[in-house]
């Protein structure tokens, strides 16, 4: 069965954006991704980079990881106000959203169902993984059904700001075991782990 992967950066204290969600390493914003750190992304997660990136450093490698990505509305309209509509045309591109009625993009699927069906949907296809880009609330509503956690982590810390899982995830504490990580010059982390299943 296809795995639901929360791949995500996230500063040393947790946060994965500032107060007002705007992406943190986009046009003014708290953190500039290191050479190395893009480099890594390059290598080994190249279907994670948006369309824009990739056309810029020239990436053309098919992913091996995922062929889906889910993500909230607040996350995808950080894409349309910068002007794009589909930031990654080279993966199925699925939005929650219960009040877009219809989809900027033909090719960007709107999904107004409950989250953790359509996911479960999903999951029971063919396919490789689902990469859940965020944000917090979506990771939040769908906390019971991510597989495997993946954490870019920025050696940084910004105090306050957009939790991994939001504000309103119900405490429901769960066990992860470490099954992969890379540590960069940079001081950046990524960190793999898996749900343990009871």
């Amino acid at each position: 069965m296809r795995k639901l992967v929360y791949f995500i950066a996230s500063t040393l204290d947790g946060f994965i954006a500032g107060p007002d969600g705007s992406d943190p390493s986009g046009p003014g914003g708290f953190w500039s991704p290191a050479e190395d750190y893009i480099q890594h992304l390059v290598e080994e997660y190249p279907e994670t980079l948006p369309g824009p990136a990739r056309a810029a450093l020239g990436v053309t490698a098919e992913g091996v990881r995922f062929d889906t990505v889910v993500e909230g509305r607040r996350s995808y309209e950080v894409g349309l106000a910068a002007g794009v509509t589909d930031a990654y045309p080279h993966l199925k591109h699925v939005v929650f959203s219960r009040t877009l009625t219809e989809s900027p993009d033909p090719a960007v699927e709107l999904a107004a169902d409950e989250p953790v069906a359509k996911v479960r949907e999903l999951k029971r296809g063919n396919g490789k993984d689902i990469w859940l880009v965020g944000g917090a609330e979506l990771a939040g509503a769908l906390y019971t059904e991510i597989d495997r956690v993946i954490v870019k982590l920025s050696p940084l810390t910004i105090g306050t700001g957009i939790p991994l899982f939001g504000r309103t995830t119900a405490f429901a504490p769960h066990a992860w075991e470490l099954t992969d990580h890379t540590v960069l010059k940079s001081g950046g982390v990524f960190l793999t782990y898996d749900r343990r299943r009871a």
